[in-house]
């Protein structure tokens, strides 16, 4: 396929299969499986404190640093690949190659199995995390060239739920075999979370083939000229001064930069803080998790439906303000009932906020071919702010003791978000 016609029911559901794919990452590895048998592993009877590269931390903090680590090289990276993609028309190459950078990583937490190889769980980690973002960088950039501006909301929305629904598919069956192993004929619970690793790589690899089959790689038909590497820096350059002309993309990315940071923060510790804070067993945060994913898919839809009645600033706003009360209500959880009930909520407002997040800025970019570029400033911006929260996160973590004091600390954040977003006018969000 040479070129790509906006509204393309076909193309656009191959589009949403990427969410589909690479959603079993953020949900089995992020969220759920891989943090819980993480904490399992790492832990002693006597202590929960583990030496890495000569240091000691608590496990958590470790796994927390990891993640900022992992969300800073990309960051790092983003821009300038991004750039050299857009202007060589190589977008999904980089896409498939981070895809299979991620994919395999998920495919090698296979080999970790504790305090004996720990660097097998952090390096997998890190590695699967940069594959995941830098994926997201190309993925996102196809939406304003897939569909027109007034469908952005209600596209987004529905790559958003394909993750959903795949993720939590793919969840259900790793469930099964980790709490009832002897079914699958596997040894115990811990050989099966290894091997739920496994299929998340296999399910990425597999279902991302259906996004790169209908995708065109050059969509506007570049010709790559002299060397990549400086022309990206050129372009990254054009594209910073072009940002500031556009003084309401510019709002939105600093009020997107605050509030994000507490969602993502809230979104990657929630598994950690139910079975370190709670003591809740593994198969209870499963379920939990399980039922926040079918919650999502409602609230990216609820929140399209509100955006098309009210904007998406306004949205935004709401959701803002419901995050702010998701905090102080988690600082109060001591019971399972309380857990989940908060649970809920942020599976409510979890995709709707970033659904609308994302539609809100492919709304307002200016026009132009250079998506992946322009686009690289949205997920720099959001790994940036990932880096802040987790650090701030470990930071508070690891001379607290505890995982309430950091989380009463991200009320801030979303507080400076509600405030920024107040900038905004709202004829700039239809």
């Amino acid at each position: 396929m040479a070129t790509l016609k906006k509204g393309d029911k076909k193309v656009i559901t191959a589009w949403s299969f990427y969410d589909w794919a690479n959603s079993a990452y953020a949900l089995v590895i992020t969220s759920t499986i891989f943090p819980i048998y993480y904490v399992a592993v790492t832990k002693t009877e006597t202590s929960d404190k583990v030496h890495f590269i000569g240091r000691e931390y608590t496990n958590t903090t470790l796994y927390t640093f990891a993640m900022a680590f992992a969300y800073m090289i990309v960051a790092a990276i983003a821009p300038l690949l991004s750039g050299i993609a857009d202007y060589s028309g190589n977008k999904k190459r980089f896409m498939q190659f981070f895809c299979y950078l991620g994919s395999l990583s998920c495919a090698c937490m296979y080999f970790f199995t504790g305090l004996e190889n720990l660097w097998v769980g952090i390096l997998t980690l890190i590695f699967a995390c940069i594959g995941w973002s830098g994926s997201i960088v190309f993925y996102n950039a196809y939406l304003p060239e897939i569909a027109e501006p007034q469908d952005h909301d209600r596209v987004s929305a529905k790559g958003f739920s394909m993750g959903y629904i795949g993720s939590a598919i793919l969840l259900i069956l790793n469930l099964a075999m980790v709490m009832k192993p002897e079914l699958f004929g596997i040894e115990n619970s811990g050989q099966a979370s290894r091997i739920s690793f496994l299929t998340v790589g296999i399910w990425w690899a597999l279902f991302a083939q259906i996004t790169f089959y209908y995708l065109p790689n050059n969509v506007y038909g570049h010709k790559p000229r002299g060397q990549y590497l400086f022309n990206g820096y050129l372009e990254l350059k054009k594209v910073y001064f072009e940002l500031k002309q556009h003084k309401q993309l510019a709002r939105f990315l600093s009020a997107f930069f605050v509030y994000n940071m507490g969602v993502q923060t809230v979104m990657l510790i929630a598994t950690l803080f139910g079975s370190k804070e709670l003591k809740l067993e593994s198969s209870q945060l499963i379920i939990v998790i399980l039922v926040i994913q079918f919650v999502a898919i409602l609230g990216a839809y609820l929140f399209s439906y509100l955006s098309g009645k009210k904007g998406n600033i306004f949205t935004l706003k709401v959701s803002v303000v419901i995050w702010i009360g998701i905090c102080i209500a988690a600082y109060f959880v001591y019971t399972a009932t309380a857990f989940y009930i908060t649970a809920a909520v942020v599976g409510l407002v979890m995709g709707g906020i970033q659904s609308i997040s994302r539609s809100t800025y492919s709304k307002m970019l200016p026009e132009t071919e250079d998506h992946a570029t322009y686009f690289s400033y949205y997920d720099v911006t959001d790994k940036i702010c990932i880096v802040c929260g987790m650090a701030l996160f470990g930071f508070i973590e690891q001379f607290s003791e505890s995982m309430r004091n950091p989380i009463l600390a991200l009320i801030l954040f979303f507080i400076v978000g509600f405030v920024l977003l107040l900038r905004i006018p709202k004829k700039t969000n239809n």
